[in-house]
């Protein structure tokens, strides 16, 4: 039994290796004289590639006065450049520079709340809609898409995360020049046209995804409870008086400044000539000129002196939230942390789900995870659904008594072993394509500065020990360190 394990611990650590040795040589890095960082990465098993281009600006990033604007942005980037998604650019732009006249105009007479003019207000939001309907004769909807799609490109989507902002597209390998004269072109002569019709899209986003949402309100509210003064206590999307409060101007400025390349981390992995790719991307985006970097985000978080809690009424399923606040991604304790999440939270296998949701069927789902962001210190977050007639504060006693059993005896090494494993397992199925290595290869290189987290990582965890584990579970888990949220059905118990 013993030789048994002892061989599958071998195998498990010599792929491990190899795995991290072939992506150390495959991964080649080339960083344009602009600051655009390339990662590059040759696979021939199908004619395609992926490319994800990643900004170091996030809504973590934000001031008081633009909350909202980069989630926005990211709205706005599909809405064309100068010589795409419009008829007639120049007869489009001064109908444009009048609406965002007309807009800043409304948007600072409705600032004024209730000393505003109702008459002008009606009188501007009348005018508004007119130069909008004019401006819109020039639109041509979906013209990214529609270039991407006829060429054979799939999976064209963007994303905006408290650390940073993702576009992603998957086409046929020759095409790939298709992708750099788009993506240059955007990053140069982006048009935010349709920005106040966008803006309403996105408050009616807010209205159906958060505001009338009991969970996802719950997790808002838990979040900006949890951090006073950080940014990431923000929700990306804004609040609703922030997202009222922006203007084309303001997302403008914003773009100019931060989406430049030396703030992006491009990735292409799959069918591709390393030495060609480079070259081509030379081409179209070497003679952009860099901006500005974000400036690091200098407020840290006082720590707890108490527990906080937060109850929210709501006609919906009881829920509970459990947070401890953590170090930042790539920290010592961090890799602890990671350990932790596997042994509790991950999968049907961790303790949480076969003690609350097998055994004693207290809950119906539960999980842990880190959040809100990983460039600064977070969260170690457990979410669980109670199971009736049991309740959140159930839930919650249970999931405490499981981190105070960490607190005092040690995790078997076994289970250490089996960590190793699962995580090579785990790693190999999201790097099997070619998408999903992109995205690793661009969001550790943007959050941590080097991608080689991604290899390193595991090294680091097979280093953690049952003494390192309870010594982390004593420091942060403590009452004082612990926010606490849950949903009391109205009319009910919680």
């Amino acid at each position: 039994m013993k030789r048994t394990m002892l061989a599958v611990a071998l195998l498990a650590t010599i792929a491990t290796c190899t795995h991290a040795a072939t992506l150390e040589q495959k991964v080649v890095e080339h960083t344009l004289k602009n600051g655009m960082k390339l990662l590059l990465v040759e696979r021939h098993t199908s004619p395609t590639v992926s490319a994800w281009i990643r900004f170091r600006v996030g809504s973590v990033d934000e001031r008081s006065d633009e909350r909202g604007i980069a989630h926005l942005l990211e709205h706005m980037l599909f809405k064309g450049t100068t010589t795409l998604g419009t008829k007639d650019y120049a007869a489009e732009k001064p109908v444009l520079d009048r609406i965002e006249e007309v807009a800043q105009a409304l948007t600072a007479e409705k600032a004024q709340r209730e000393k505003a003019d109702a008459g002008k207000i009606a009188g501007l939001e009348k005018q508004l809609a007119s130069l909008e309907a004019d401006a819109s004769r020039y639109v041509i909807k979906d013209e990214f898409f529609e270039l991407y799609s006829r060429n054979g490109g799939t999976g064209y989507n963007a994303f905006t995360s408290r650390d940073g902002t993702t576009y992603l597209i998957s086409l046929p390998s020759n095409k790939l020049e298709l992708w750099a004269a788009i993506e240059s072109d955007r990053l140069q002569n982006a048009v935010l046209r349709e920005f106040y019709t966008e803006r309403s899209v996105v408050m009616e986003e807010r209205r159906r995804s958060y505001d009338a949402d009991p969970e996802s309100k719950l997790w808002e509210t838990f979040v900006a409870s949890s951090f006073l003064a950080h940014a990431y206590g923000q929700p990306t999307i804004g609040w609703m008086s922030d997202i009222e409060n922006l203007t084309r101007s303001k997302a403008e400025q914003f773009f100019h400044s931060y989406y430049a390349p030396n703030n992006a981390i491009v990735a292409i992995v799959g069918d591709i000539d390393t030495t060609a790719t480079i070259a081509l991307v030379e081409r179209y985006f070497g003679a952009i000129k860099p901006g500005k970097q974000p400036p690091p985000v200098t407020t840290l978080e006082p720590a707890q002196a108490g527990e906080r809690r937060i109850e929210l009424l709501a006609d919906a399923e009881p829920t509970v939230i459990m947070g401890f606040h953590k170090p930042a991604i790539s920290t010592p304790d961090d890799y602890v942390f990671d350990v932790i999440n596997m042994i509790l939270g991950s999968g049907r296998t961790s303790r949480f789900y076969k003690k609350l949701v097998i055994e004693k069927q207290i809950a119906t789902d539960i999980g842990a995870f880190d959040a809100p962001g990983h460039r600064y210190p977070n969260l170690f977050v457990v979410s669980a659904n109670p199971r009736a007639p049991h309740t959140a504060a159930d839930v919650e006693a249970a999931v405490q008594a499981e981190l105070e059993l960490l607190k005092t005896t040690p995790v078997a090494a076994r289970d250490l072993q089996r960590i190793l494993n699962k995580m090579e397992y785990e790693e190999a199925r999201r790097m099997g394509t070619n998408g999903g290595l992109a995205r690793n290869l661009t969001e550790y290189e943007a959050t941590t500065g080097n991608w080689r987290y991604m290899t390193e990582q595991r090294s680091k965890i097979a280093g953690v020990t049952p003494d390192d584990i309870m010594r982390v579970a004593r420091t942060y888990f403590t009452r004082e360190n612990r926010t606490v949220g849950f949903i009391t059905k109205k009319g009910g118990d919680k």
